[in-house]
């Protein structure tokens, strides 16, 4: 497999220049998140003007350009499943680029499962196959074997080819503009996880009260600053299920805090007057400025509801050529009934179903089941699509006598 090797800044300034006349630039990364605060970069692999390139973070001292010319107009960038390579971006120059094609989410707008590995994608688009057997390669280590270089390389070579396939799959069923929805959801996603409030993705915490969620908020801000300061994964500092507990807990005491199950490692047996400080900032916090929680949790009936939905969702979704992952799961359909029947209950904007190409495809078809215009029923159990949706005869009916 020809590739240039990029591994100096001067190197990597030149190529950028070549990159900025490509039409198109596919990329791919590999990196390594379990040890510091924020993942660490090791390889780009980069498939643009019919070359393959190989970009080592680790010698090149600044790769700001690369992202900059990624950023420009005039080019495509492709991907696979490429969040995180947004989010390098975004950490780099603060922007994103502006045309990108991830080719899991577009296919899956095609009818292939979603999530799809990049060797799915493979076999599937383009009927070839995959190499494997660097997995669980330490990215960090050098030199490189050339095996690894390949490896890498290899899961951006058909990144165009896929492209095409797939683009070109999604122009027949006239749903490019669907991808477009689904790429502007992913970049609000990428700015969210960089710069949003994470502190509500500790896990657990959706339940909470106002006034335990203010603990939370003010633990997760000390945790974040303490990992960024050691530059350790956040939940090596405080993991998310003693940040919830103690939140329940409600309670500034040093001796009730350091009872709880967890809290006796010595590095936050020395922290616990700042923890003890940040639970009594949020416990003395005006209860206006407490943070609101997201929404009431809906009334148990529409969870059997959701389940009953979303098989009939999973069964439509097959029949239209889509993947019911991508279109929404369970919850997403309680979501969508409680934003339907309970309104005042709901905060925010519309739920995903409720909202773009979902709302026109998938929202209709659960107003018609629900409303009795549609029913469903088992056809032959041994087929691949076991589960029939049709339209009932009675609502035709008044379908014709209205008209």
């Amino acid at each position: 497999m020809d590739y240039q090797s990029i591994t100096t800044d001067a190197q990597l300034r030149d190529f950028c220049r070549e990159l900025a006349s490509c039409p198109w630039i596919a990329i791919d990364t590999e990196f390594v998140s379990e040890h510091t605060y924020r993942s660490e970069l090791c390889l780009v692999q980069v498939s643009a003007g019919g070359r393959l390139a190989v970009v080592d973070p680790l010698a090149v001292h600044d790769m700001r350009p690369f992202w900059e010319v990624l950023c420009s107009d005039g080019h495509e960038t492709i991907l696979h499943a490429g969040r995180g390579e947004l989010e390098f971006c975004l950490q780099a120059v603060d922007r994103l680029p502006p045309r990108l094609f991830d080719v899991q989410i577009a296919a899956a707008l095609t009818g292939i499962e979603y999530p799809a590995s990049y060797g799915t994608l493979l076999v599937k688009v383009l009927g070839g196959s995959h190499k494997r057997h660097e997995t669980r390669t330490d990215w960090r280590r050098r030199p490189l074997a050339e095996r690894q270089i390949e490896y890498a390389l290899d899961d951006v070579h058909y990144l165009p080819e896929i492209r095409d396939s797939v683009h070109a799959k999604l122009a027949e069923l006239g749903r490019l503009g669907w991808l477009e929805e689904e790429i502007e959801t992913c970049r609000d996603e990428v700015r969210r996880a960089v710069s949003g409030e994470r502190w509500r993705r500790v896990s657990g915490s959706a339940g909470l009260g106002q006034r335990a969620l203010a603990v939370v908020r003010e633990l997760w801000k000390w945790r974040d600053a303490e990992a960024r300061r050691r530059d350790q994964p956040a939940r090596r500092v405080l993991r998310d299920d003693l940040i919830v507990e103690l939140a329940k807990r409600q309670t500034a005491d040093v001796q009730r805090i350091r009872a709880v199950r967890g809290m006796e490692r010595g590095d936050l047996l020395r922290r616990m007057g700042e923890l003890a400080g940040c639970i009594q900032k949020g416990l003395d916090l005006p209860e206006e400025q407490c943070p609101p929680r997201p929404r009431r949790e809906p009334p148990p009936q529409f969870a059997v509801l959701g389940q009953f939905l979303f098989a009939a969702l999973g069964s439509f979704c097959r029949q239209s050529q889509l993947a019911p992952n991508l279109v929404g799961g369970p919850a997403d359909i309680r979501d969508w009934i409680a934003h339907r029947f309970t309104p005042g209950d709901w905060r925010g904007g519309p739920p995903p179903l409720a909202r773009g190409w979902r709302a026109e495809l998938v929202g209709r078809l659960l107003d018609d089941m629900l409303a009795g215009r549609i029913s469903i029923r088992v056809g032959d159990p041994q087929s691949e699509h076991p589960l029939l949706i049709e339209r009932s005869a009675i609502s035709g009916q008044r379908s014709a006598a209205d008209g």
